[in-house]
């Protein structure tokens, strides 16, 4: 039975319960027994359920984040479980990739559901009546050589390949597709990755953005279908026709740049669009495609802006990579790599929901907030109450106050995140690089102490001077 002891802990720890709130929500066992159910192929239950396998690696990638071994076997020696730590690694081994995505789609649609209605980045004033998507590749880095066909080789192997949507004006992912082939080129996932997309459902209108990888006759007539739109960087490799009998238009961008618009086809005829073409002084122009040809109403400035957001998604993957600890893979087999990084996006999607609850209760941009640090407070937070707390203690307090629905949930959120601000998690502000420094002189000796620098009792040989045995290279480099 809870005390007033265990109530007050869950008090005073609100990032806590509003983590453990999300994942319950998300990851409720029926649920998931559910997806396990449509996506399992040639799984099956065993000793260890799919639910309580979810809860395990999701609740330690907030603690014990750079070991899948402290995972396990913390959850051995509390009686989670009750199996070797070699049957958890063949579990997580042999996860399919098609039930990896399945949860995914499914748990990420119930964390949309309680998402604040929160933009962190604003569209630009003409594209604001679409949902704009960003999506890109991303190759599963950092395997470690664990398999025994592995074992002696020297080089980088990849694990999977994720194509990887995220909405570009709350930041989160909205969809994944992965393959096993961590070398497969992105192009052949998106067909896939659309499909996921457009199967959530949206009353708004789709304006699809990709670098210039994308720009190719396969993926754009994809991505014009059912009524979307696509804002894609031109490539080379697409031969442009320009419509003879349109005139060319030209303007000036919001950084005083020359650009000039033109309409055509790409290929035979394949796709129909507007091409965008910027000049930058002292580099090869620039151009993105677009089949949003009414120029008046989707102005250029606004299109080249959106491109240049798109950005956005790669610094998607830095956090998920850095910040979730996806360098530090637990599993070795590309469906294993795949079920953890499917983990960390989803998790990297409920810190983004605690962040914009935060933003808005303090009237703060949540773009400005760090998530790095949120992320560290969050995890600090669930430790010190898991440490404190039972974790059966923890679940019966939630039951006493159910929250089954995303209304309820969201007003708990509110409620329980409404003063918890703190100013460390501000995000600093973009720096300047200093202009890197000439190396001034060699060192005689090759060192000497600070001390003797600060008192000028060390000796310096100018670059001049040098002896015949030392490059200037090498002194450059040792200063």
């Amino acid at each position: 039975m809870s005390s007033s002891f265990d109530l007050e802990a869950l008090r005073r720890l609100p990032l806590a319960e509003a983590v453990m709130r999300l994942l319950n929500f998300g990851l409720a066992d029926d649920l998931l027994d559910d997806v396990f159910a449509q996506h399992r192929g040639r799984s099956y239950k065993d000793v260890i359920r799919f639910p309580e396998f979810i809860h395990l690696l999701a609740d330690g990638l907030f603690e014990q984040r750079h070991s899948g071994h402290q995972i396990f076997q913390r959850a051995i020696d509390e009686g989670q479980v009750e199996v070797t730590l070699q049957a958890l690694y063949g579990k997580l081994r042999r996860v399919p990739i098609g039930l990896s995505l399945g949860l995914f789609d499914t748990v990420g649609a119930r964390v949309r559901m309680v998402a604040p209605a929160v933009v962190a980045q604003p569209l630009p004033a003409s594209l604001q009546s679409f949902w704009a998507l960003a999506f890109d590749g991303k190759k599963l880095k950092h395997v470690l050589h664990r398999l025994k066909p592995l074992r002696g080789l020297k080089g980088n192997v990849f694990g999977g390949k994720l194509l990887v949507v995220q909405d570009m004006a709350t930041e989160q992912a909205v969809a994944i597709e992965a393959v096993a082939d961590g070398e497969t080129a992105d192009n052949p996932l998106v067909p896939g990755v659309v499909n996921r997309v457009r199967a959530l459902g949206t009353p708004w209108q789709r304006l699809w953005v990709a670098d210039r990888a994308f720009c190719e006759y396969g993926s754009l007539p994809l991505l014009a279908e059912h009524g979307d739109h696509f804002v894609v960087r031109f490539s080379a490799g697409c031969k442009f026709h320009a419509e003879t009998g349109v005139p060319t238009r030209s303007g000036v961008d919001k950084d005083g740049r020359d650009y000039t618009e033109e309409w055509g086809w790409l290929g035979n005829k394949a796709v129909r669009c507007r091409k965008i073409t910027v000049t930058r002084p002292g580099q090869q122009p620039f151009a993105v495609v677009t089949n949003l040809e009414d120029a008046d109403q989707y102005l250029a400035d606004d299109l080249l802006a959106l491109y240049r957001r798109r950005w956005g998604i790669e610094t998607m993957f830095q956090q998920v990579v850095q910040t979730f600890d996806l360098r530090h893979l637990i599993g070795g087999t590309p469906p294993g790599t795949i079920f953890q990084a499917v983990l960390c996006f989803l998790v990297y999607n409920v810190i983004l929901t605690i962040r914009d609850y935060i933003a808005v209760a303090s009237d703060r941009e949540p773009a400005k907030i760090s998530t790095k640090t949120l992320f560290d407070d969050v995890a600090d937070e669930l430790t010190g109450l898991l440490k404190l707390v039972e974790v059966e203690n923890i679940e019966e307090m939630f039951r006493a106050n159910p929250l089954e629905d995303a209304a309820a949930l969201r007003q708990h959120l509110q409620q329980i995140l409404a003063n918890v601000w703190c100013n460390r998690w501000q995000k600093a502000g973009t720096r300047k690089q200093p202009a890197q420094r000439k190396a001034r002189a060699y060192l005689c000796g090759g060192h000497s102490s600070v001390d003797k620098i600060i008192r000028g009792q060390h000796h310096e040989i100018s670059f001049d001077n040098l002896p015949d045995n030392i490059k200037p290279q090498e002194a450059a480099k040792d200063v």
